[in-house]
């Protein structure tokens, strides 16, 4: 059975149908056409697109020409005209979506601009990694042609004086392609994708789901876990696949999925396909395009433009800044197994933008990465250097040994008399011995991160540990306002945000 029985519009054909070439042509190329496109634009005259354009080495001038920005900086200088409806900032025209966000290190919202550009560009990745499924063995044939459930923010976005904003999964709902509409595939509907309090929409799929024949999932794995959850508690199911037998896959993002897996596997009664997806409010960076791999490509033909930054203490200071004076790295010149903060430039208006993610690539030839952490989200208090993902494995590794599902977690790193300490709060609806578990995990980190080892014989000098029920983590959220399917809890606190949470838990 085909995957996609449709005739698909002619731009989304067109672009699905892009000829290959090397990794750095195509990079230069879609820089080459991002400039052009903004050239006229406010941002365009004041950076010299044009003599960019018109250089022998176009991406050494436009790292020469054009500072990097945090989103501080760009909206700053640059984002908030758009905010108040002038054309032709950092992109031609008027924005008219704007995706809040708050990430998880930031308390205010964020507003990242979206235009039908990237929307568009966000359609035809999407189609490219679908198509990508007819390469995979032992396909989930049934499940192909049934029902989508988007686990997303509210279509009913807030209204500004010239444009709407809201979660950018709100935001492509709104303008999902009429053809995919068509084909009744996409759950929960316009109706209940509309409601904003997140408790509400849950019940209203709940109370729908009989009605649906579900063969896709995509959403954020804590979300998306405690819907199902609730489904099953409401029918008296044994798992998942009684009420939707048609389940074949997942797609997965914006968190990793280790710490939840264990937890949703024992929510289904068959295996699925699980598919990892790195979509931002910025745009769609990459996605997992072929089986049995850890690793997501890259999308280097779509309207982004990537750079890298090593991410070390060479290239960055204590607390997660770029320093001064430093020369990212260009697709052709990274390096296997080590770390980079990424810089992006989209047909959304983001120049040379620090998106906040850290990366690694596991495959240079096929540019796959795995995301690592977060430039402000590590822990690194004497030189232990722990990422997230070293966080992640270590937990997925004892909550597998233990047999117990760990939904949420975070970390933060204390004074300990004259040296420092770990703190973990774990959230578990499962009985375990608070002991067993953080020996566990501190022996786990001491075999993924030499540098861990070396430090707990010397200035981390021990590692603490307080488990609470799961709800005590989505509570905190609901008090900062950041309940719903796009919201994320930070896997390491500092400052505010672990004075806010210490707070919250007295």
């Amino acid at each position: 059975m085909a995957i996609i029985d449709i005739k698909l519009p002619r731009y989304i054909a067109k672009a699905l149908k892009l000829p290959v070439s090397d990794k750095r042509s195509q990079q230069l190329k879609v820089l080459k056409k991002l400039l052009g496109k903004a050239r006229f634009t406010e941002f365009g005259q004041q950076y010299k697109f044009d003599e960019i354009l018109l250089s022998k080495h176009c991406g050494k001038a436009f790292q020469k020409m054009v500072p990097i920005f945090d989103y501080n900086k760009i909206y700053g200088e640059w984002w908030h005209k758009t905010l108040q409806g002038t054309p032709d900032v950092c992109w031609p025209g008027v924005i008219k979506y704007f995706a809040l966000s708050s990430g998880t290190s930031e308390a205010a919202s964020k507003y990242i601009p979206v235009t039908k550009e990237l929307l568009r560009s966000n359609t035809i990745t999407s189609i490219r990694q679908l198509l990508t499924l007819t390469r995979y063995e032992n396909l989930p044939a049934s499940s192909i042609g049934k029902g989508w459930l988007m686990l997303g923010g509210s279509t009913e976005l807030q209204k500004g004086p010239t444009y709407y904003a809201g979660d950018l999964s709100g935001i492509q709902q709104k303008n999902i392609p009429f053809w995919f509409l068509g084909l009744g595939l996409y759950k929960p509907g316009k109706k209940i994708a509309r409601v904003k309090d997140w408790s509400e929409k849950l019940e209203e799929i709940v109370e729908k789901a009989p009605d649906w024949d579900i063969g896709f999932m995509v959403g954020v794995p804590a979300w998306l876990q405690l819907c199902l959850e609730k489904i099953i508690e409401r029918y008296n199911l044994k798992n998942i696949h009684e009420i939707w037998p048609n389940l074949g896959f997942y797609v997965h993002g914006g968190v990793a999925m280790e710490p939840y897996k264990q937890g949703l596997q024992k929510l289904l009664g068959k295996p699925i396909i699980f598919i990892e997806t790195y979509l931002a409010s910025e745009g769609f960076l990459a996605f997992q395009n072929r089986q049995g791999t850890k690793g997501m490509q890259l999308v280097l033909n779509n309207n982004i433009f990537f750079e890298f930054i090593p991410f070390d203490d060479k290239h960055f200071d204590s607390e997660g800044n770029v320093k001064a004076g430093i020369t990212p790295l260009l697709i052709h010149e990274v390096e296997i197994n080590k770390d980079y903060a990424i810089l992006i430039s989209t047909n959304a208006g983001a120049w040379r933008y620090l998106i906040g993610d850290t990366v690694r690539f596991i495959d240079v030839e096929k540019s796959e990465i795995i995301i690592t952490g977060r430039t402000k989200h590590f822990l690194s208090l004497v030189g232990e250097h722990l990422s997230v993902d070293n966080l992640n494995k270590a937990l997925s590794l004892a909550a597998e040994k233990l047999n117990i599902s760990i939904p949420e977690f975070t970390v933060a790193g204390i004074p300990y008399g004259n040296f420092f300490a770990h703190k973990w709060y774990i959230a578990t609806d499962d009985k375990v011995d608070k002991n067993e578990l953080i020996a566990l995990i501190d022996s786990y980190l001491k075999e993924l991160n030499d540098d861990y080892a070396v430090e707990r014989k010397h200035a981390l000098k021990d590692v603490f540990i307080e488990v609470y029920p799961e709800n005590v983590f989505i509570d905190f959220l609901k008090s900062k306002g950041k309940i719903g399917a796009q919201h994320k809890f930070p896997r390491v606190l500092k400052g505010k945000n672990l004075e806010d949470w210490e707070n919250f838990l007295k």
